[in-house]
């Protein structure tokens, strides 16, 4: 007997028949009936908790429940439903579903995705594309994507990235300000001839001397 039917077996007390078998046939019919009814397979007993058992949707469930508030990439939800082991062919039907009505759009992803990263946290077009194949997003779309930024805007929020940095490194030699600040760009993706460039300027600007700065960092 498990611990659950234990807690619902009735005591024996006072007034309940005790002394007579009517009340132990009492009991131990409700002891039938409670074993009934916790009785069952695993398939029913998910059902009761309302998990459908029907692996489209399941399928259906998980990625409405990823996409709520965030948007993602056909890949992110098809490793998802790998992750939880729903049949491929369930996968695949679901989210191709997903596609045709709109609630998955890689394209409309990436431009976000372009947008929201490079005005948010500087990021160039190099980095852009590292994070985008990183989330499954085609090589084609990437490059529409990303396509957004020219050379000239790149530069512009490569300027003012290294602008708001500058302050913190006064003190320092020039050399150590320069890679300092260099590094920064190039970790943001940027290229190292517009980072040489860009810095170079930031520095003749504060009345530092640049002679000797052309050669890569």
């Amino acid at each position: 007997m498990t611990e659950s039917e234990d807690a619902y077996e009735p005591e024996a007390g006072p007034g309940r028949g005790t002394g007579s078998g009517a009340g132990f046939g009492e009991g131990a019919g409700r002891r039938a009936r409670s074993r009934t009814r916790s009785s069952g397979s695993p398939s029913s007993s998910r059902a009761e908790k309302g998990e459908p058992r029907d692996p489209v949707e399941q399928a259906r469930n998980i990625c409405l429940r990823l996409l709520t508030g965030t948007p993602r990439t056909r890949k992110q939800l098809a490793d998802a439903l790998r992750k939880r082991e729903i049949p491929d062919e369930a996968a695949e039907e679901v989210l191709s579903r997903f596609e045709d009505v709109g609630l998955i759009d890689d394209a409309a992803f990436a431009d976000t995705w372009v947008e929201s990263r490079h005005h948010g946290r500087g990021l160039a077009r190099r980095a852009l594309v590292r994070e985008l194949r990183t989330k499954g997003v085609d090589s084609a779309v990437i490059d529409e994507a990303v396509g957004q930024l020219d050379s000239e805007q790149e530069e512009t929020t490569a300027r003012e990235l290294v602008a708001r940095k500058l302050r913190s490194t006064r003190g320092l030699d020039r050399d150590k300000r320069l890679r300092r600040l260099a590094g920064m760009l190039a970790r943001k993706g940027y290229g190292e001839g517009m980072a040489l460039r860009v810095v170079r300027r930031a520095l003749e600007e504060e009345g530092e001397d640049t002679e000797g700065l052309d050669e890569p960092f």
